[in-house]
């Protein structure tokens, strides 16, 4: 299960390389994700992070989180 504090974390950590370096992982478009999805998400936490972000974009639950992230 994860804590409140993980997905805090995940939804405001940027992206630290490719095409969306510096954008927020709950900013990133949902076709990159599944992109990653279908490729393999990188090892360690970023990985497990963006593996999140997939599930959240591919259950809607994006909008919920949004007020979330901060600036």
């Amino acid at each position: 299960m994860l804590d409140k504090y993980a997905m805090l974390e995940a939804i405001n950590t940027t992206m630290p390389f490719g095409k969306y370096a510096g954008s927020k992982l709950l900013d990133l478009p949902e076709p990159y994700l599944v992109w990653f999805h279908q490729q393999g998400f990188p090892e360690g936490k970023l990985g497990q992070q963006l593996a999140l972000m997939y599930e959240i974009k591919r259950n809607g639950l994006e909008k919920i989180l949004r007020p979330l992230v901060h600036n």
